[in-house]
């Protein structure tokens, strides 16, 4: 691969064809100076170089740095010393994922896993820049990581009609977004006209609803980006991010009934505020975590898509829930 010839193609072509087998490693409850003799021992011929800690099940379990290998003391077992996150690729990784990994933790190399996390090699930042006989022609290594930006930027970067044809059907899901909200303020215009301070309260219903999800919106964009999807990691979010909602929502409910109370001092309105920012919140919660991880399922960018939808989405069911309950309330 020549500087600048890098295509969309190849960034989605696995990294299993790229990887190398002559991987360092040393076992966990080795001392250090046992896994030294052992590392003495090992061939291999990749410049950059990991030691990659393994349990006795040879599970990928931590990363033994070169610094805390020569400087702790030799008794030490390698499992006290060890780092034990690692940054690592699945074996359906591909190079996209790759670099997005070099860019965002600076790292020279990557261990790619199979689903038992038994190691399957290693994927040097070498690969991006086969031109170099030696990474020693880079005065520091930065160099390295500002050339796969830019490579990147060189194949996302579009003229106006693609970048327009790649944005715009997103924004018709807030058209009929809006569409669908009016066809429901409608069907709901009975109780709109009982109950006319309802629609006093809908903006600043909405407006919760919208910021809660665009929040939860943006910290799954932004753990996407520290790997490639994991059910593991998926669900510890969606652990973290329900109860989350449920806080946000009980608060700003609770918040918005007070006010209710002291402007309107009607309190059946404000059960109904915080009963209805409550629901709206939670589900707003789980639609900026479900949107974005299902369009990257069918491998769709969910930065260009998942906001328009998520937005879409959260004020139809926000409207549905405050006017849906207003109508029960009333009816009841």
């Amino acid at each position: 691969m020549s500087r600048g010839t890098v295509s969309e193609e190849h960034l989605q072509e696995s990294v299993l064809g790229y990887i190398r087998t002559d991987v360092v490693t040393v076992k966990a409850h080795h001392t250090l100076e046992t896994a030294l003799q052992e590392i003495r021992k090992s061939q291999f011929e990749g410049r950059i170089v990991y030691f990659y800690v393994m349990d006795e099940e040879e599970k990928l379990i931590g990363v033994l740095p070169l610094r805390r290998l020569l400087l702790h003391n030799p008794q030490k077992k390698v499992q006290d010393v060890m780092i034990p996150k690692v940054i690592r690729l699945p074996d359906t990784a591909t190079i996209l994922d790759a670099c997005d990994l070099f860019m965002m933790h600076r790292l020279l190399a990557l261990p790619v896993v199979d689903e038992n996390e038994k190691i399957l090699g290693v994927l040097d930042v070498e690969i991006y820049t086969q031109e170099m006989s030696d990474l020693a022609h880079y005065e520091e290594s930065e160099d390295v990581f500002q050339l796969i930006g830019v490579r990147l930027a060189h194949v996302r970067r579009a003229g106006l009609p693609v970048v327009f044809a790649s944005r715009f059907p997103w924004l018709l899901c807030n058209v009929a977004g809006g569409l669908a909200c009016a066809a429901l303020a409608q069907l709901f215009q009975d109780t709109l006209d009982q109950l006319v301070v309802l629609a006093l309260f809908i903006p600043i219903v909405l407006a919760l609803a919208e910021s809660v999800s665009i929040q939860s919106l943006t910290l799954t964009l932004q753990a996407q980006h520290e790997g490639p999807f994991r059910w593991q990691n998926f669900f510890k979010q969606l652990l973290r991010e329900l109860p989350m909602g449920l806080l946000l929502g009980a608060a700003c409910g609770g918040l918005v009934a007070i006010v209710a109370v002291l402007w309107q001092g009607e309190t059946l309105l404000a059960g109904l505020l915080l009963a209805s920012i409550l629901i709206s919140i939670t589900t707003a919660t789980m639609y900026g975590l479900l949107v974005p991880t299902g369009i990257r399922a069918f491998q769709r960018d969910p930065k260009v898509a998942s906001g328009p939808i998520v937005l879409a989405l959260t004020d139809l069911s926000t409207l549905f829930y405050y006017l849906g309950l207003a109508s029960w309330v009333a009816g009841g």
